[in-house]
């Protein structure tokens, strides 16, 4: 009697987020890789790009390291490390370049004690917290019908959200600090900042997705939730 929750006819709130989601993926994909075949001419490469830049503002103390996959780079704010990935450490396109900058970006946020970023890390254990517990609370709750508990995962949930809102604003700022960082220092040429934007703009279309689909979750819940007190 339970299966509704993931066949009831809720579950068409979350088709425009998984549209959106789908989209932003193949669009950051397919820019990337347009990108990625594209050099730049100063023939710098991603790690030396990053260095540069750190060493620049004073953060010569963070090391660079190389990471395997596919777009899984990071800045590590816990151990003050910038991580790049196989695709873009080595590489000298313009793709590569642009998502080391970015990265870059959340070094000197990090330096800088830049106001969003200090909160995404504060609630970071809190939205872990709710990423792992919301869900089994909520489908506790609907099993022993135990309401309070429903809503105690509805709130961790919130949690989740609030995460993803904070989220926002840090990659945004990156980017923007990014492409003024490659313009400023001329690590790329004024038309070819022009595809770094491109691939930075795709990237944080896969946030702004991820930000629609937690709230396309937190109205389901919440419209299920209120089916279940009319019954």
């Amino acid at each position: 009697m339970y299966f509704p929750l993931f066949f009831d006819p809720t579950f068409i709130i979350l088709i425009p987020a998984l549209l959106l989601a789908i989209w932003a993926q193949i669009k950051v994909q397919g820019t990337f890789n347009q990108f990625s075949k594209v050099y730049s001419r100063k023939g710098v490469r991603a790690y030396e790009a990053a260095r540069a830049l750190l060493d620049r503002f004073g953060l010569s103390n963070v090391p660079i390291e190389r990471i395997s996959g596919s777009l899984t780079d990071h800045y590590d704010p816990r151990i003050k490390v910038l991580r790049l990935s196989e695709s873009v450490y080595s590489s000298p396109s313009i793709a590569a370049i642009g998502v080391a900058a970015h990265e870059v970006g959340h070094a000197i946020q990090d330096a800088n004690a830049y106001k969003p970023l200090k909160v995404r890390n504060a609630i970071v254990p809190v939205a872990n917290l709710g990423t792992g517990l919301a869900f089994p609370l909520f489908f506790i709750g609907l099993l022993f019908r135990a309401p309070v508990l429903m809503d105690i995962g509805i709130l961790f949930f919130v949690a989740v959200i609030i995460f993803h809102l904070v989220t926002l604003p840090v990659e945004f700022d990156a980017s923007a600090r990014a492409l003024r960082y490659l313009t400023d220092t001329g690590l790329l040429a004024q038309d070819e900042v022009g595809g770094a934007r491109a691939v930075l703009n795709a990237a944080a279309l896969t946030y702004v997705a991820a930000t629609v689909m937690a709230m396309a979750q937190l109205l389901r819940l919440l419209a299920f939730r209120n089916m279940v007190d009319r019954r």
